[in-house]
């Protein structure tokens, strides 16, 4: 009976991992077959810690809540630790996914997600509270939300960059860092 116990205290002292997951998108697709159309779906989910991870993912099946599992089960698997700086990205960055263009700005604190659909999923997920982004071109959230995946995963660490470029660490930070680092 003793040994049982341990086991059920082991099994509740392990850290459960609080995720955000969020269905951005559901399509229906059709297939047309002998005796009329076969409907499925294909659900795309982003999954994020809010400290600097996500990932997203495709889910497709027959039914919708098959297809959010699926999703959720491959944005697990692709989740990316992402550079932030402060509560939000340390630089500017540009990517184009195919057709779609987005643009992911620093912002100074307190300015908040500006940012539409698939852009503010992911960046909510991964945990930047200030941004500001621009999506242009097509508007196909997919390639909408792979870009921003995109552009996240480009993003430097402040102090890597700094080392790699031979600086000191305040000549990389964003203004606002910096007027705080002197402080």
């Amino acid at each position: 009976m003793g040994r049982r116990e341990n086991r059920i205290r082991e099994f509740d002292e392990e850290p459960i991992e609080e995720l955000d997951e969020r269905v951005v998108d559901i399509a229906r697709t059709a297939k047309v077959i002998k005796g009329g159309r076969r409907f499925a779906f294909r659900v795309l989910v982003v999954v994020g810690d809010k400290k600097g991870s996500v990932g997203i993912g495709v889910g497709k099946a027959r039914q919708v809540p098959d297809a959010i599992r699926k999703g959720v089960e491959r944005a697990k698997r692709n989740m990316k630790p992402i550079a932030l700086a402060g509560t939000t990205i340390p630089h500017e960055v540009t990517v184009r996914y195919s057709a779609a263009k987005v643009m992911l700005k620093p912002a100074s604190p307190g300015t908040g997600v500006i940012a539409g659909g698939g852009v503010r999923a992911v960046v909510e997920a991964a945990g930047i509270k200030d941004i500001l982004t621009k999506s242009q071109g097509s508007s196909n959230i997919l390639n909408v939300v792979k870009a921003t995946m995109m552009a996240l995963e480009q993003l430097k660490d402040p102090e890597e960059e700094a080392k790699r470029r031979g600086l000191p660490p305040e000549r990389v930070l964003p203004f606002w860092m910096r007027r705080q680092a002197h402080d």
